[in-house]
C-alpha cells in the first residue's frame, strides 16, 4: 500500500476485474482425490487471528482496503427503488469526507452494489459514471430451486439490464448426492448465460454437510468457469466461517497451480465487525498472497459491516468511538 504525503497509509489503485477463468474439462479423478483434515483446518483458523496484528495507521489502511473489497448489499423483501438509490449513494461515498480528509486519502468506493434482479436497472442508473459495477443475485436465490430454464432467463435478464456481475446459487442436491457432472453442467450453463458478466458462484456451504463436499464443489465450480466462488447466500443458518473459507481458498490455490487462472473468493453472511474483516484479509494474504487483497479477486458480501469499519476509522482519527447513527449505511 502506498504512503501519502502525511505518512499515513492509503489504498493503492485497484483494477476492476481479473482475467476471466475459462474453466477446464471436468476432472472427476481430481475431485474424488480431495481430502480435508478437519482438525488441522480448525487448528489453523483458531490461531489465525493471533498470528498477525495490524495496528494504528496500518489497521486504518487495511480497513480502507476492506471497504474497497465490499459488495454493499441489500436483499430484503421490503427493498424499494428509494432504498437502493440510497445504498448506491453510500457506495459512491462509503466513508465521510471529513474522515478521508483527515486520513489524507482520496475518495474511495466499494467493490460493487449487490441487489435482486428487480432493482438492477435502478442501481445501474444510480451508479452511472462511478465505475462501480452492479451485481445481481440470480438463479432462484437463495434456495436455487427454480427450474433450470428459468434460472438461465433470469441471468440473461439481469445482464440485459446492465449487471456486470452475477451471483448464482448452485443446486445443493448435486453436491449432496455427489453428482459432480450435474453440478459442472449446471454451472457451465450459467457461465454461458452470463456472457461478459463475471460469475460469482454461491456454494451455500452451511448446507453442504462436510468440508470435503465444500472442497469438491469449489473445484467443480472453478472447472466450470466460475470467476469467484462464494461461501453463502447470507440466508443460511451457518454462513461464512474461517474453516470453510480456508478450505475454499486452498482449493483456489490448487486450481491456480494446476490450471493457471486466478479465481476470486467472496465470504458472505455473518461478517459484521471491522475486526472480523481483518481476519479474512489476513487469511487471504497468508494463503493466497497480495494479489487476492484487491476487489478483482476478493469481496466481502456485506450489509452491516461498513458501519463498524467507519466507526473504527473515526476512532483512529479522533481517539473516540461515535454512535452508529453518525455513519448511516443506507
Amino acid at each position: 500500500m502506498k504512503e501519502p504525503k502525511n505518512g499515513r497509509s492509503a489504498p493503492a489503485p485497484v483494477a476492476p476485474h481479473a482475467e476471466r477463468n475459462p474453466g477446464c474439462p471436468l476432472d472427476l479423478g481430481w475431485v474424488e482425490d480431495v481430502r480435508v483434515n478437519r482438525s488441522a483446518i480448525e487448528r489453523r483458523t483458531a490461531t489465525l487471528p493471533g498470528r498477525r496484528t495490524v495496528k494504528q495507521e496500518w489497521q486504518a489502511a487495511w480497513l480502507l482496503r476492506a471497504i474497497q473489497c465490499m459488495d454493499l448489499t441489500t436483499l430484503s423483501g421490503d427493498d424499494t427503488p428509494g432504498t437502493v438509490q440510497r445504498l448506491c449513494g453510500k457506495a459512491r461515498q462509503p466513508v465521510r469526507a471529513d474522515l478521508l480528509e483527515a486520513l489524507g486519502v482520496p475518495g474511495i468506493h466499494v467493490g460493487a452494489v449487490c441487489v435482486y434482479h428487480t432493482f438492477v436497472a435502478t442501481a445501474v442508473e444510480a451508479l452511472r459514471g462511478s465505475g462501480i459495477p452492479v451485481a445481481a443475485v440470480s438463479t432462484g436465490f437463495p434456495a436455487g430451486l427454480n427450474p433450470h430454464p428459468l434460472k438461465l432467463r433470469e441471468i440473461s435478464a439481469s445482464v440485459a439490464d446492465g449487471a456486470a456481475e452475477i451471483d448464482i446459487v448452485i443446486s445443493r442436491q448435486h453436491a449432496l448426492n455427489g453428482d459432480w457432472q450435474a453440478l459442472y453442467d449446471e454451472v457451465r450453463d450459467f457461465r454461458e448465460a452470463c456472457g461478459d458478466a463475471h460469475m460469482k458462484t454461491i456454494l451455500a456451504t452451511g448446507e453442504l454437510g462436510t468440508l470435503r463436499n465444500v472442497a469438491k464443489a469449489s473445484l467443480v465450480c472453478m472447472m466450470a468457469g466460475a470467476d469467484f466462488i462464494k461461501t453463502s447466500t447470507g440466508k443460511e443458518t451457518a454462513n461464512a466461517t474461517l474453516p470453510v473459507s480456508l478450505v475454499m481458498v486452498r482449493a483456489i490455490r490448487e486450481y491456480h497451480e494446476r490450471i493457471g487462472y486466478n479465481v476470486g473468493f467472496k465470504p458472505a453472511g455473518g461478517i459484521k465487525t471491522a475486526k472480523q474483516s481483518l481476519d479474512w484479509l489476513i487469511l487471504m494474504k497468508e494463503e493466497l498472497g497480495d494479489d487476492w487483497l484487491r476487489p478483482d479477486l476478493f469481496r466481502f458480501g456485506a450489509s452491516s459491516l461498513l458501519g463498524d469499519i467507519e466507526r473504527q476509522l473515526e476512532h483512529f482519527v479522533t481517539g473516540q468511538y461515535s454512535a452508529s447513527f453518525r455513519h448511516p449505511m443506507a
